[in-house]
C-alpha cells in the first residue's frame, strides 16, 4: 500500500462516533476487556455516556452455595474478586452516565459492592436489584439515599420491606414504579400504601400474594394505573385462624375495584405454563430452572426487560 500511495488508515484513526457506534454492539464483558487501554481515541469512544445509559449485568451471577444459617449463601472469593473488578471497570468508564442499572436475580453483592456502584451512578432512574442475602439495611438504605432521581424499582423477596420503602419515600420523590418478585402480604401492602401512596405501576407476577392485601392497595393507592398480578397463587384467610384456600378465580368485588385501573392484568388459567410453574415453585419461583433470560418478562411493558 505504501509503494502504491495509498494512505495507511489505522484503528485509532477512526472517528469516535464510529468507533462508539461498533462498541455500541459489545456486551459489558466485551466493553471491560481491556480494550480502553488500546489507545487514547479507543479509551474517549469507551467513556461515551451513549454507551453507558444502561449498565446490564443480567448475564452476570455468583459462584455460591447455600449454607445453613444467615446469609445463607458463601460466595466463592474469586467469584466475589471478578465482579468487583468488572464493576470498577465499567463504572470507571461510564463516569456517572447510567440511568439503568441492572442486576441478576441471583447475584449476590456484597455491601461494598453495592455501596461502590451506588456511589458511581448518581443518576440513576431504574434499578433491578441483586438478591438480598448479602446485603445489611445499612448498606441499601445508603445506596437508597444516593439515588434522587430513582422512578423505578425491580425487587426480589425480602423479608422486611418497611425499611426500605421508607427510605425510598425520604430520597426518590419521582419513584412510580414497582416490581415485586416475592410474596406481597398484608405488611407490604400497608407499607406502600404508607410509603409510597403516589405509585402508579404495580406488578406483583408470579408471586404470592394476599388477598386482603390486593384489596388493601386497590382501596388506597389512589394513583396506581396499571397493577399486574398475572400468574399469581392469590390466596384468602378464612375460617379457622390460620387456615387459607387458594383463590381460582378474580371475584366480582375485586374487578369493581380494580375498574378504576388503566391496566388490570391477571391470568389464572390452568392451561397457562407460567401459571403452572409458579404453582409448582409455590409462589417463590426457581428461575435458574426455566429459560434463561425468562425472569426479565413482565406483561408491563415499562417493567420488561
Amino acid at each position: 500500500m505504501e509503494e502504491s500511495g495509498a494512505a495507511i488508515r489505522k484503528w485509532e484513526d477512526l472517528d469516535t462516533d464510529i468507533l462508539v457506534k461498533i462498541f455500541q454492539t459489545f456486551d459489558i464483558f466485551e466493553l471491560t476487556s481491556r480494550i480502553a487501554h488500546v489507545c487514547s481515541a479507543w479509551r474517549m469512544a469507551c467513556c461515551d455516556p451513549l454507551l453507558w445509559k444502561t449498565l446490564d449485568l443480567s448475564a452476570l451471577d455468583s459462584n455460591f452455595i447455600r449454607i445453613p444459617h444467615e446469609p445463607y449463601v458463601y460466595v466463592h472469593g474469586q467469584s466475589d474478586k471478578e465482579v468487583t473488578q468488572l464493576l470498577k471497570i465499567a463504572l470507571n468508564l461510564s463516569q456517572g452516565s447510567i440511568q439503568t442499572l441492572i442486576f441478576r436475580f441471583n447475584l449476590y453483592l456484597s455491601d461494598e459492592q453495592l455501596t461502590y456502584t451506588a456511589e458511581r451512578c448518581p443518576l440513576v432512574k431504574r434499578i433491578v436489584m441483586p438478591a438480598w442475602n448479602r446485603i445489611k439495611k445499612t448498606g441499601i438504605c445508603k445506596a437508597i439515599n444516593m439515588w434522587p432521581h430513582l422512578e423505578s424499582m425491580t425487587m426480589p423477596s425480602i423479608a422486611n420491606p418497611p425499611y426500605l420503602l421508607e427510605e425510598i419515600s425520604k430520597n426518590c420523590k419521582n419513584f412510580s414504579k414497582l416490581k415485586i418478585m416475592g410474596p406481597f402480604d398484608m405488611q407490604f401492602a400497608l407499607s406502600l400504601v404508607s410509603y409510597i401512596p403516589k405509585l402508579k405501576v404495580l406488578s406483583l407476577r408470579c408471586s404470592v400474594v394476599m388477598r386482603d392485601a390486593l384489596v388493601t392497595i386497590l382501596d388506597n393507592l389512589q394513583d396506581l394505573e396499571v397493577l399486574n398480578i398475572s400468574h399469581c397463587i392469590l390466596i384468602e384467610a378464612c375460617s379457622p385462624p390460620l387456615s387459607k384456600r387458594v383463590v381460582k378465580e378474580i371475584d366480582p368485588f375485586i374487578m369493581n375495584k380494580a375498574n378504576r385501573l388503566r391496566e388490570f392484568l391477571v391470568c389464572m388459567n390452568d392451561s397457562c405454563i407460567m401459571c403452572q410453574r409458579a404453582r409448582s415453585d409455590e409462589g417463590l419461583m426457581r428461575w435458574y430452572r426455566y429459560e434463561e433470560g425468562l425472569w426479565k418478562s413482565d406483561e408491563v411493558r415499562s417493567l420488561a426487560l
